[in-house]
C-alpha cells in the first residue's frame, strides 16, 4: 500500500482577539475544573468558605466538625435552633484523587447509620457527598437508586463497615440496628456537583475573585444622594462650607448659603455625588474584592497628598486641585479600577476627608 503525505496545515487559534489577561496568565480555567488541582489544605479552605458564607444563607446555623470522632458529621446545616436533634442536612466533603467509589462511602453511611440509631442525633433531611472529581458512575447510579444503595451497604457491610465505624467496637448488621437500617430512608443520600458548589461560591463567597479569577461581577448603579444631608457625611459637609467661606470671604453654615453663587451650589452638589459614589463603591469592594478599596484609598493618598499640602489661594482652590488630581491618577494596579469611575476618585478625597473616627482627618480642605 502506498503511503500518502501531505503538509501540517497552520493551526488556528481558538479567538481572534488576544486579551492582556490571556497573554499573561493563559485561558482561563473553570473554576470546577480549577478544583481538581487542590491539594487537601486548599480544598479544606475552599470548603471553610463554602460553609461560611454559601451554606449560612441557606440555614439557621452551620457548623463543621473536625478531629476524630465525627460519627460521620462533617459540615451540618441545621433549620432550626434543636440542632441535631432537629431538621438538619449533612455536608460529607471529601477529597481523594478519584471520584468517590462506593467503598469510599460505605463506613460514612454506617456511621451515619449506627449513631442515628443510638439516638445521638436525629437523621439528617439529606446526606450529600462533596467532592471535588465527585462521585464515579458506580456510586452515582447506587445514589439514583436508593433500594439499590442499601441492598449493596447491607451485602457490604462486614467488609466496609463492621469494624470501621469506632475504633472501640466492632459494629454487626444485626437485631435492632438491621431492621432500623433495613427501614431507613435512603432517598436522603445524594451529592453535590463540583458545578453546584462552585456556583455557590460565587454568588456569596466575597473571595470568589480573587480564588478562581475571572473579572469582578458588575457594580450596581450608585444611588442619588438623600435629599437631607445625612449623619455620616457630617465632616466633609462641614469642611467643604469652610473651603466656600474661604474662597467667598464670608460665613457659609449651610447650603442655602449657597443660592448667591449657582457655581459653587453645583460644585456642593457634585461633591455629595462623589461622596455617595464612592460609598458605594466600599460596599462594592466589601462585597466582592475585600481589601481592595481600602488599598485604592491609600493610593488614592499618596498621590495626591502632595497637591493637598501645596499652597493654594484658599480652600476651595484646595478641593478643585485635590479632585482634579484624583482624577487624573494613573492607577493600573488596583483589581477595582476596572469598576472604578471619576466621581469615585473625587467621593474618596472627601472620604479622606471625613474620617469619622477620633482621628484629625487625613485632607483638611482649609489651613
Amino acid at each position: 500500500m502506498k503511503l500518502t503525505l501531505s503538509d501540517i496545515s497552520a493551526p488556528s487559534l481558538s479567538s481572534s482577539v488576544l486579551t492582556v489577561d490571556a497573554a499573561l496568565q493563559g485561558p482561563q480555567i473553570a473554576a470546577h475544573q480549577r478544583i481538581l488541582l487542590y491539594s487537601e489544605t486548599e480544598w479544606e479552605a475552599f470548603i471553610h468558605e463554602y460553609a461560611h458564607f454559601g451554606l449560612k444563607t441557606l440555614y439557621h446555623q452551620v457548623q463543621r466538625l473536625t478531629g476524630a470522632g465525627d460519627r460521620g458529621i462533617d459540615v451540618a446545616g441545621f433549620v432550626d435552633s434543636q440542632m441535631l436533634q432537629g431538621v438538619w442536612d449533612n455536608y460529607q466533603c471529601k477529597h481523594y484523587g478519584h471520584p468517590l467509589r462506593p467503598t469510599d462511602a460505605y463506613p460514612e453511611l454506617g456511621k451515619m447509620l449506627w449513631y442515628s440509631f443510638n439516638g445521638e442525633f436525629k437523621a439528617p433531611r439529606r446526606y450529600y457527598f462533596v467532592a471535588p472529581r465527585e462521585v464515579g458512575t458506580t456510586l452515582a447510579g447506587y445514589l439514583a437508586d436508593a433500594e439499590k444503595m442499601k441492598r449493596q451497604l447491607v451485602q457490604n457491610w462486614d467488609k466496609n463497615c463492621r469494624k470501621e465505624i469506632t475504633s472501640t467496637q466492632e459494629i454487626p448488621l444485626e437485631g435492632a440496628f438491621k431492621a432500623y437500617v433495613e427501614q431507613f430512608d435512603f432517598t436522603i443520600f445524594g451529592m453535590k456537583t463540583a458545578l453546584e458548589v462552585v456556583e455557590l461560591h460565587k454568588k456569596t463567597c466575597p473571595y470568589h475573585t480573587a480564588r478562581f479569577g475571572g473579572g469582578l461581577p458588575e457594580r450596581p448603579e450608585p444611588g442619588a444622594p438623600p435629599e437631607e444631608i445625612a449623619p455620616k457625611e457630617s465632616r466633609y459637609i462641614e469642611q467643604l462650607y469652610l473651603a466656600y467661606a474661604d474662597h467667598k470671604k464670608t460665613s457659609v453654615t449651610s447650603v442655602d448659603c449657597l443660592k448667591p453663587w449657582p457655581k459653587l451650589k453645583e460644585h456642593f452638589d457634585r461633591q455629595r455625588t462623589a461622596f455617595y459614589y464612592a460609598e458605594s463603591l466600599r460596599v462594592f469592594a466589601r462585597e466582592a474584592a475585600p481589601g481592595t478599596f481600602e488599598s485604592l484609598q491609600e493610593e488614592v493618598f499618596m498621590g495626591v497628598i502632595d497637591t493637598h499640602d501645596a499652597p493654594h489661594p484658599d480652600g476651595y482652590a484646595r478641593v478643585c486641585a485635590v479632585t482634579k488630581a484624583a482624577r487624573e491618577l494613573p492607577i493600573t494596579s488596583n483589581a477595582l479600577i476596572t469598576r472604578t469611575r471619576r466621581q469615585d476618585m473625587d467621593g474618596i478625597c472627601h472620604q479622606l476627608a471625613n474620617e469619622t473616627d477620633d482621628r484629625k482627618p487625613r485632607f483638611q480642605w482649609t489651613s
